[in-house]
């Protein structure tokens, strides 16, 4: 009987895998395989592929660096975590793709199921069964891997795990490939956005909002970035176990990701700085001026942002930011900025969420982003209620969905990491409730003294 022969017979969708154990069995020496159960005859059998590349990170012990980001499974005290999620109740059959040198033996844990396997040499890489697993709902998965014993350099050199099932229509969601170097930015996980709604008819030339990040939702590499606007960003960061940053950075006009490719004339010039605060230059995703305080911000404290966008009348634009910190009770200058080739105020202002260490993507992370307000070139300031919902490419290709957006009491928020279950349709429009703050009382003309002898 062929293969042909096989499907049209059993009516079912199935690998040269699934032709062979049923051989086999016929002829009674399946026993090797027998922890990956055959679907019965009507029912369709799917398959992924979910790439180590682009799902899998270190979450226990420790490994080495195998190159290009990936870890090399040498030690037995390193967990290697793999996510993937499905979209309802299942059951799922797992394999390891890896090619092994010598012999291991690898421990598999999933939904509370411990599954362990038996790796023999295979180059190139072959499918190692691990075991099958009932999922009781939607949501992510979580399977880690654990070195047992080996005789070769490595456990495994793992390429992907192969999910099949036979749970009628199920859906299952990962970072599929690595085009556009989607791995690293899977692994980051999925940016988002909320971009607020402006008075119309105004020209705005001021942007203030406050950010509370809950406590335990501050792993390192998480940018909470409260002021935003078409040219530049301004916000918080956590950069390492004992360095924490305000950050305030403006785009330079010229597209490059290398600051050393921008014309002269097309440089962003900081023009003063607040004490403490750095100067620099960024790249990598797009270029331009960029300033920095060290400061040990804390969670669950509430801080305070103001920006500022002026135009020089010499076709350029002045953007400056302060940072009111509840220790001092002051308002303190980051930085200023001049922009050339740019004659505008403020628009598009927003907020986001993200994470720029991919080893954390893992983890998750939350902002709170309240009481914002706008004030127009005639000196009224106005509330902001309205917030549209968005989220980058990642989060757009479905291949991380835990992301999050919404309002929790008078403030809006954002999530993301984590893979926790539930998510949020983006493109959401979200109103939280009407300030029970009165417009903020800021002695402006004493913070536009920076101006002076820069207009």
């Amino acid at each position: 009987m062929d293969s042909t022969e096989a499907k049209n017979m059993s009516n079912v969708i199935i690998t040269d895998r699934d032709i062979m154990r049923r051989l086999l069995v016929l002829f009674g020496v399946a026993a090797g395989l027998a922890e990956i159960p055959v679907c019965g005859f009507g029912q369709e059998i799917a398959q992924w592929n979910v790439p180590i590349g682009g799902n899998a990170f270190l979450t226990g012990g420790d490994a080495r660096s195998g190159g290009r980001g990936g870890l090399r499974w040498d030690r037995p005290e390193a967990v290697i975590s793999v996510f993937f999620r499905v979209d309802r109740a299942a059951d799922l059959q797992i394999a390891l793709r890896a090619q092994v040198q010598g012999e291991s033996r690898i421990r598999a844990t999933a939904a509370g199921k411990t599954m362990t396997a038996d790796l023999k040499h295979a180059e190139p890489a072959g499918a190692f069964p691990l075991g099958s697993l009932r999922v009781e709902q939607a949501g992510y998965v979580r399977v880690d891997l654990h070195g047992l014993a080996k005789t070769g350099p490595v456990f495994a050199e793992a390429s992907d795990l192969e999910i099949t099932s036979a749970t009628p229509d199920l859906a299952l969601s990962c970072v599929k490939d690595n085009e556009a170097n989607r791995f690293y930015w899977g692994r980051r996980g999925p940016s988002v956005h909320l971009s607020f709604r402006m008075p119309e008819s105004r020209t705005m030339e001021w942007f203030y909002s406050e950010l509370t990040v809950p406590e335990g939702k501050d792993p390192i590499g998480s940018f909470f970035m409260a002021n935003g606007f078409g040219e530049g960003y301004f916000g918080m960061q956590v950069n390492s176990p004992t360095e924490r940053r305000i950050l305030f950075s403006v785009w330079s006009p010229f597209r490059t990701d290398n600051p050393r490719d921008i014309p002269e004339d097309q440089r962003v010039a900081a023009l003063a700085s607040g004490e403490g605060v750095r100067i620099g230059e960024f790249g990598n995703e797009g270029s331009g001026g960029q300033s920095f305080l060290i400061y040990p911000w804390k969670p669950g404290s509430t801080y305070r942002f103001l920006n500022r966008a002026k135009p020089d009348g010499k076709g350029n634009t002045i953007y400056t930011a302060w940072f009111f910190s509840p220790a001092t009770e002051k308002w303190q200058l980051v930085a200023s900025f001049r922009r050339p080739k740019t004659d505008k105020h403020l628009s598009g202002v927003h907020s986001f969420l993200e994470n720029f260490s991919d080893r954390n993507g893992w983890l998750e992370r939350q902002g709170h982003y309240g009481n914002q307000w706008s004030r127009d070139t005639g000196g009224q300031w106005h509330p902001i209620h309205e917030a549209r919902f968005t989220g980058d490419d990642i989060a757009r290709r479905g291949y991380r969905l835990d992301y999050a957006g919404g309002v929790v009491g008078n403030d809006f928020f954002l999530r993301n990491g984590g893979f926790f279950a539930d998510t949020v349709k983006l493109d959401s429009r979200f109103t939280r409730p009407s300030d029970r703050n009165p417009e903020p009382e800021i002695a402006l003309d004493k913070l536009e003294a920076v101006f002076t002898g820069l207009e």
